[in-house]
């Protein structure tokens, strides 16, 4: 192609109308037609990255290979795609606005006056045109956060219409997303939602191309005519996006709808051929219609909102669709957990999953679930600070050491197995200080990891602070605790498991980051399959 093609993806009516499936769906079905995609989240909030929220108000924080704490959808992007993202696939108008103020102090706009419009515009189109100076891309699909009409979202809405002037009809085009509600009292799927979004989308001078209609039920022939003809596209213009079972329907749900094909046709370009989409449905069909199904529990303080932890979720779904498994998910809040209930909390369950997160709050919870993995020899994983309550557990129960714990928990332990990182002592800013991204882990050679990665050297992301105390490692390793994965550049434990136990391993870094479609992470593949032969 001459030019790379930008696609812009709005949404109205409401938010969590999934905005990064729809995304990420239709750059899979361009992937298989043989284009080169790459997807960038614009987030509307101020916060600089998601690092330092709580999931309650946005999710998990994604994180990239190169460090960069990101929005949750980008784990769609890579679960969909298979191909890693970056720094500057997710932009928030924190980063816009700090890189305009930071240029604006160095002197770089001459003693301008420094405005939305062009200076926040423009920063804004760069963000976005980046992607296309340092990637070889055909398609870069840009979603915008948010819903249409929002304060907030309106310098991205201005910088698409700029952006759509620019690059002309052909290179660029935006989809919007709005929802069609069902009424149940009249029986009937009402477009007015949708009509006045387009309306507000329309009053910021942007027409949509395409429009995706979200819904409970199908939408009849009348009712697509009627959205075309109120909202000026053409008929096949109007994309049905019926509820399904699994997001994974959701790119099979747009070929059928012809999305990638109107898509193409729009831009100019070929898209006769059928795309590639067999191993796509036939792990659909897996996820679907499994032989087996097990029960994992999963101990966490952000049960409640279950995009807290979503690669975790999505990434049982990979593992079960190999194991041709469903891997049911028993969330438990770890501040209900004590020795008075564990029983009940853990009754049925194949294997327990320890949750990372970060603070004190439900911490004892955490390592009680650990000891009972370990006592009644269930199959356990721990993530991040799973691995570490693990640790703090073995420590105190095995080893003798009663008072052991994190000094991120108590600073005055006096065995803290779990400790800061040397050079981020002193430091008090939160944002930016962890270890953050790929690093790599040499595998022990006789260690189940070992057997499991079948590979001496792996690169895994991670996202912490707080590190394993290599003085005691000898203690730990006399009485069956060994390490199974080392940092080789800092000697830092990556990985502690107990041979002797059915399935027992606690990683420091987030395996659940790397797991995709095409290719399920093997720790989760092997967790699932333990959990399967401790079911039977």
């Amino acid at each position: 192609m001459a030019l790379k093609k930008y696609i812009f993806v709005t949404g109205g009516v409401t938010s969590s109308l999934g905005k990064g499936i729809i995304s990420a769906s239709l750059a899979k079905l361009l992937q298989s037609r043989g284009y080169t995609v790459t997807i960038q989240k614009l987030d509307p909030y101020i916060n600089v990255d998601p690092g330092t929220l709580n999931p309650y108000e946005h999710g998990e924080c994604y994180v990239t290979e190169d460090g960069a704490e990101t929005d949750l959808d980008l784990g769609h992007y890579e679960r969909f795609l298979n191909i890693p993202t970056t720094q500057n696939n997710n932009v928030t108008t924190g980063r816009i606005y700090q890189s305009v103020i930071n240029k604006e102090r160095k002197g770089d706009y001459l003693g301008k006056t420094v405005q939305v419009i062009p200076h926040i515009t423009d920063e804004i189109k760069r963000r976005i045109k980046i992607l296309g100076t340092r990637g070889n891309f055909d398609f870069i699909i840009t979603e915008i956060g948010g819903t249409v009409g929002d304060i907030e979202s309106l310098p991205y809405i201005e910088a698409i219409r700029q952006m759509k002037w620019e690059l002309g009809p052909l290179n660029s085009l935006v989809i919007h997303l709005t929802l069609v509600p069902f009424l149940s009292a009249s029986a009937e799927l009402k477009t007015k939602p949708t009509q006045h979004s387009v309306k507000l989308l329309l009053e910021n001078g942007i027409q949509p191309n395409i429009l995706v209609l979200r819904s409970e039920h199908p939408l009849n022939n009348e009712l697509r005519k009627k959205v075309a003809l109120f909202c000026n596209v053409d008929y096949n213009s109007v994309i049905e996006s019926v509820d399904v079972s699994t997001i994974y329907e959701v790119p099979l749900l747009m070929q059928k709808e012809n999305l990638d094909i109107t898509v193409l046709r729009k831009m100019d370009l070929p898209g006769t051929e059928k795309p590639e989409m067999k191993p796509w449905r036939q792990f659909v069909a897996r996820v679907k219609n499994p032989r087996n199904s097990i029960t994992i529990a999963l101990v966490g303080k952000y049960v409640e909102l279950p995009d807290a932890y979503k690669s975790i979720m999505e990434s049982f779904v990979h593992a079960g669709s190999v194991n041709d498994c469903r891997v049911e998910v028993r969330s438990i809040q770890s501040e209900k957990i004590s020795e008075n209930n564990i029983d009940s909390h853990f009754s049925g369950v194949q294997g327990i999953l320890v949750a990372p997160g970060f603070g004190d709050r439900g911490i004892e919870g955490k390592i009680l679930s650990a000891r009972y993995a370990r006592e009644m020899n269930l199959p356990f994983f721990g993530i991040c600070l799973g691995m570490q309550c693990a640790v703090i557990e073995f420590a105190r129960n095995v080893l003798g050491l009663e008072d052991a714990h994190s000094t991120e928990m108590d600073i005055k332990t006096p065995h803290p197995v779990i400790d800061l990182m040397e050079e981020q002592k002193g430091v008090t800013i939160k944002g930016g200080t962890m270890r953050l991204g790929v690093y790599p882990c040499n595998i022990s050679p006789d260690s189940r990891c070992s057997a499991i990665y079948r590979n001496s050297e792996v690169m895994e992301r991670h996202r912490h602070r707080y590190e394993f105390n290599n003085s005691y490692l000898e203690l730990f390793e006399k009485n069956g605790m060994k390490q199974a994965g080392i940092n080789p550049d800092t000697g830092l434990v990556e990985i502690m498991e107990i041979p002797d136990h059915k399935w027992f391993i606690g990683v420091q870094f987030h395996p659940e980051y790397r797991s995709t479609v095409l290719n399920p992470h093997p720790l989760f593949i092997d967790f699932v399959r333990a959990a399967l032969e401790n079911r039977k």
